[in-house]
Order: structure tokens, then C-alpha cells, then sequence
């Protein structure tokens, strides 16, 4: 913030030259404004301060790292459901996603202006921001606010720039690292970027320093309702992004990769021990995975949800349930036959898979979280599928008409018929940023990855997802699959790692798992989805109203959704697609910034 400056009328300046001159009055601040002189006093000045970098950080766009959903038109394709189209997950088509198809198909190019979920100028104010509060918050404790109490808000700062920061390193590769506000002549701002050891030494700093002094609790009345970040939150945040810092040091050959795990592993044991949260769980594996999910409006007290954004008519509302039915694209083959057998093996081991003859087969035998996840022909009238159309049967592709998919596999995982078809922009759908399932996947995966985990610490991570679902437990000696056999790692880490996709399905950490793991050239896969031969067409389409196209696999034909478009054949150039290329106009700005590796 800078000092107010008063525009004084030629009458009023006329009228103060008339009196003597007085220097304590000229250095006077207006009484109707806030100044930066006259502000930081008070424990409640850094609240208020603060809620302004919360303000910000709802522009997902710009700031994408406390992500829910848009509002209004937005909510067609910026929410955090989407972000698995990036990925192998989802394979959407609508127009308006073809940043995420062109992203998953390697065909983004080099863009003059600012990306989505990218090197935006919103941003980077929003660092300034942060950087206002870090030069700032000093004034409070020159006025009397404890040290405790200002540290709180300190470490509520500390960590969005932390996390603002990592997000920036895992897309990029380099930043620049700025801890004070820039003005318009500050030398940082024709400075060359800072490396990824520098930005991310400064990251930990944040992150330990936010889990230090951020409170458990803020006793402000909201706890448990979507207020501040709390401490938990701190430490999952810190084991996320420690988590991604690991394996990728680890899988892409950089240093102290050690370290980072470690450090993800312990902050995930943290909450683990000492935090108020637990799997939303009724005993009943058929419907718990997706309840959580499908809550309407109000998720407070619910055990697994530790941070979630309230939307509220007349407040702040969204139109996502809406977009999503009919943007999303569906589900691909290749997320489908990941789900395990109810005999905890793989669908290319188990004797109970029947095959994907009929749809009906595909969901026979198989981890109960596939049919809370993907539309089975005979849930259409559970769900109340498209506003309970009874005339139609599903699934629906391209041309049938209806509440279609692009790969036959729709989602349901989220589907809650009132929402999905209210008025536009009159939704209340809440968006769950954190919940407790990903922290047990963090920890078992760090553990696993560090050559530590034991079948105790699967017992009280993996094996706690898989009880909620009612899924055998997982051992340590976990057979390899034999369709991840060439991923170089371990079965128990490919188990671990089949977990945390199935578990997450959706939830947007798919695209950043496979660029950490060293593992884009998944990516080259074509998007698929369920089969379809004469036997399926004649109990789908009867009337041959499908309009979509096939590949051969194995010579059976499956549908093959991009066919035809400009990312038919995805490519993953290993020297460049595991980062993205940095806006010409940044460049253009400051001539010391170069190109990230690869996108020149």
C-alpha cells in the first residue's frame, strides 16, 4: 500500500497558504481513508489484510492452488474437476476445454499472453500482496500485538506465497523468487529467474514456518466451516508439495530427493497422529466413497473434509454442476481398467473379470468406487440421471442425444440432479479443496518411495481407503501387474500409485502424478473408451444414431474420442512436455527472463 496523496482544490490550497504554514498539519493522513501509515496497528488490521490475499486467491485462474469452482460462465472450464482432462483421466471435447485437449495431446505452443492455470499478472499481484503484508506486519508489534499472535498471520501469508511459489517451480522450472514489494522501478523486475534450488529452499522455509505458528484452531467461530487455513491444512499443504518435490528430484535425476520425502512423510504422519480428521465412513463401501462428493451446500463437521469452499445464493454461487454433465467427456478405457477386482488383483490377473463385452461386465467384480465413479446402465434411475428422463437408457454417446458421453463411461461421481439442472448460476455446490484421504495416500507413497513403509504403515494409510470401500487390504508383497511392469518401480509402489489415481479420480492431481513420476510418455496412449463392437451397438444405438469413431485394440474396436482432431496422435516430447513454456509478453517484459528448456 502506498501513502494517500490528497488532491487538494486550487480554492482549499488557496484558502491553506492564507494560514500559516504548520508542518505537523501538512503531515496529516485523511481521516476517511485507510493509509499504510496508519494501518498494521492492530491484530485485526492483519486479519482484515489478510482476508484480502484469501479474496484473491479465489481467482483459480490466476492463483491456482486454493482451487474449487468458478462462478457464472467460468464454471464451464476452470474447477478443479477439470484439471484431470490434462491428463490420461477424462477425455473431454467441448470447445471450450481445448486448452486441457490441446495440453493432453502435446500440441500447445509457446502463447504471447498468459495461459490458463499459468504465468498470469494476477499472479504475480498476488505475491505483491503477500510481500506488502512481509514488509508490513513489523508496525503491529512496534504497536503492541504479541509476537504469538502476529506470527499467526505471518505464517497464513507465509504459506500461500509458499504454495503459490511451488505451484509456479512444478510448471515452470523457475521463478522469480521475491520476498518485499516491487515498485515500478525495482531492479527484481529485469532480473533473470531464480533456479528451482533457490525458489524451493525458500518454499520449505514458508512451508515450515506456516506449520510452526499457524494455529490448530482459530477460534473464530468458523473452525470447521470453510474460514481460515489452519495448521492441518499447513501440513498437508507442506506434505503435497514436499511429496512432488521428492519423486520429482527423485524419477527426473536431481538432488536430495531424500530430504524432500522425508519431509512430505513426516507432515503427512503429523495429522496422521495428531490432527481431528478420519474417512467419512458408514460401513457401507457401496455408497461412502461418493457421498462426500454429492453433499449439498453445507460440508461442515464432516471428519475427511479439512478445507472446503461455501458457495451460497446470493453470495457466491457456480454453475458447475451443470457445465460438468455435459463438458466433461467421460471417463477413458484406460482409467476404467485400473479399478482392481474384488479379489484385490488387477483386471489383467483376476479370474473374477468378466471382460468388457457388456457394460454391464465391465462393473461385475470390481472395486465399488468404479460404480460411484462411472454411470452403470442400471444406476440411471438411482441417480435421477439427466432430471430423471425415464425414456432414455444409458449410457448415450455422441449423437444418441440426451445427457451423452464422449467414451460411453459417464461420471457420476459428483452428480447431484438438482444442482446439475438449477437455474444458471444459482448453484450452491461446495468445492472440497482438501480432505483427509489424501493425506494417507502421501504418507504411503512417501514412506514407500523413502524404501521405509512397513505393512503397519499400510495398515494405518492404504489399507484404511481400501477398508472404507471394502476392498482386500494391500501387502507389501503385492504382486506386479504385469501392464506396469516397464514403469521402473517397484509393484508396491505401482499399487500405490494405482490407489491414488482410482482414489483421486478427478480431484486434479493425475497430470502433475505422471510429470513427477517421469512417466509422460503414458500420455501417448490415445484416449479410448468402452467397446464398441456390433453386440454393443445393437443394445446401445439401435437406431445407429452414434456418431463416434473406433481403433482397433487387439482387434476389437473401442471408441476412439480424438480420431480425427488435431491431437489424434498424442505425442510427449520428453525434452519439453514435462514443463510448460513460459508467455512471450513475459519475455517480451524483461529480456533476462529465457525461455524454459526446450520451448525455445
Amino acid at each position: 500500500m502506498k501513502k494517500n496523496i490528497l488532491k487538494l482544490s486550487s480554492v482549499v490550497f488557496t484558502t491553506l497558504l492564507f494560514f500559516s504554514c504548520n508542518n505537523d498539519f501538512l503531515e496529516r493522513y485523511p481521516l476517511d481513508e485507510v493509509s499504510n501509515e496508519t494501518f498494521w496497528n492492530t491484530e485485526n488490521d492483519l486479519m482484515v489484510y489478510n482476508n484480502s490475499i484469501y479474496d484473491r486467491a479465489r481467482n483459480d485462474n490466476d492463483v491456482p492452488i486454493l482451487m474449487a469452482h468458478d462462478d457464472g460462465f467460468d464454471s464451464n472450464n476452470q474447477s478443479f474437476w477439470y484439471i484431470d482432462e490434462f491428463s490420461d483421466n477424462i477425455a473431454p471435447r467441448h470447445s471450450r476445454h481445448n486448452r486441457y485437449q490441446q495440453v493432453r495431446g502435446g500440441v500447445h505452443n509457446v502463447s504471447s499472453g498468459a495461459q490458463m492455470y499459468g504465468w498470469r499478472d494476477g499472479g504475480w499481484a498476488f505475491v505483491r500482496a503477500i510481500n506488502v503484508f512481509m514488509d508490513n506486519y513489523p508496525k503491529a508489534l512496534e504497536n503492541g500485538v504479541s509476537e504469538a499472535t502476529v506470527n499467526k498471520y505471518v505464517g497464513e501469508a507465509r504459506l500461500f506465497r509458499a504454495w503459490f511459489y511451488a505451484d509456479k517451480i512444478s510448471k515452470f522450472g523457475r521463478a522469480p523468487w521475491v520476498d518485499h514489494e516491487l515498485n515500478i522501478d525495482s531492479e527484481e523486475l529485469y532480473a533473470p529467474l531464480d533456479d528451482r534450488e533457490t525458489v524451493m529452499t525458500n518454499v520449505l522455509a514458508d512451508l515450515n514456518y506456516a506449520c510452526q505458528w499457524m494455529p490448530a484452531q482459530w477460534g473464530d467461530g468458523n473452525d470447521g466451516a470453510p474460514g481460515r487455513l489452519n495448521k492441518w491444512n499447513a501440513l498437508l499443504i507442506k506434505s503435497r508439495v514436499c511429496l512432488f518435490e521428492g519423486t520429482w528430484r527423485k524419477y527426473h535425476g536431481l538432488s536430495d530427493a531424500t530430504m524432500w520425502l522425508q519431509e512430505a512423510a513426516n507432515a503427512a504422519k503429523e495429522i496422521m497422529d495428531d490432527g481431528p480428521y478420519a474417512l467419512y465412513d458408514t460401513n457401507d463401501p457401496e455408497n461412502d466413497y461418493q457421498a462426500i462428493h454429492k453433499m449439498k451446500s453445507d460440508l461442515t463437521g464432516v471428519p475427511e473434509v479439512m478445507y472446503w469452499r461455501r458457495y451460497q445464493l446470493g453470495v457466491f454461487t457456480n454453475h458447475v454442476q451443470s457445465y460438468h454433465r455435459g463438458y466433461n467427456g467421460g471417463a477413458t478405457k484406460s482409467m476404467v481398467e485400473d479399478y482392481l477386482c474384488t479379489d484385490g488383483l488387477p483386471i489383467s490377473t483376476s479370474p473374477e473379470y468378466k471382460g468388457d463385452a457388456s457394460l454391464r461386465d465391465v462393473f461385475a467384480n470390481r472395486d465399488p468406487r468404479l460404480r460411484q465413479t462411472v454411470l452403470h446402465p442400471d444406476d440411471a434411475a438411482r441417480w435421477h440421471w439427466n432430471n430423471g428422463d425415464a425414456l432414455r437408457t444409458y449410457p448415450r454417446v455422441s449423437g444418441m442425444g440426451g445427457q451423452t458421453s464422449e467414451t460411453g463411461y459417464s461420471i457420476c461421481k459428483v452428480y447431484e440432479p438438482t444442482t446439475s439442472h438449477a437455474s444458471y448460476n444459482t448453484s450452491d455446490t461446495p468445492a472440497i479443496i482438501m480432505r483427509y484421504a489424501e493425506v494417507l495416500l502421501n504418507y504411503a507413497e512417501a514412506m514407500a518411495e523413502l524404501g521405509t513403509l512397513d505393512q503397519a504403515g499400510l495398515d494405518m494409510s492404504i489399507n484404511l481407503i481400501r477398508d472404507r470401500a471394502g476392498m482386500p487390504d494391500m501387502t507389501m508383497d503385492v504382486p506386479m501387474d504385469p501392464r506396469y511392469a516397464n514403469d521402473g518401480v517397484s509393484a508396491l509402489i505401482s499399487e500405490i500409485r494405482r490407489e491414488r489415481r482410482v482414489e483421486l479420480f478427478m480431484e486434479g492431481f493425475r497430470y502433475d502424478d505422471l510429470r513427477r513420476w517421469k512417466q509422460g510418455k503414458k500420455l501417448e496412449n490415445p484416449d479410448l473408451g468402452m467397446r464398441w463392437d456390433d453386440a454393443n451397438k445393437a443394445e446401445i444405438d439401435p437406431e445407429g444414431k452414434a456418431t463416434v469413431k473406433t481403433t482397433l485394440v487387439n482387434g476389437v474396436p473401442y471408441i476412439d474420442v480424438y480420431q480425427g482432431t488435431d491431437w489424434a496422435v498424442p505425442v510427449f516430447d520428453e525434452n519439453k512436455h514435462y514443463l510448460w513454456p513460459i508467455p512471450l509478453n513475459a519475455i517480451a517484459q524483461n529480456p533476462n527472463i529465457t525461455q524454459t528448456p526446450g520451448w525455445e
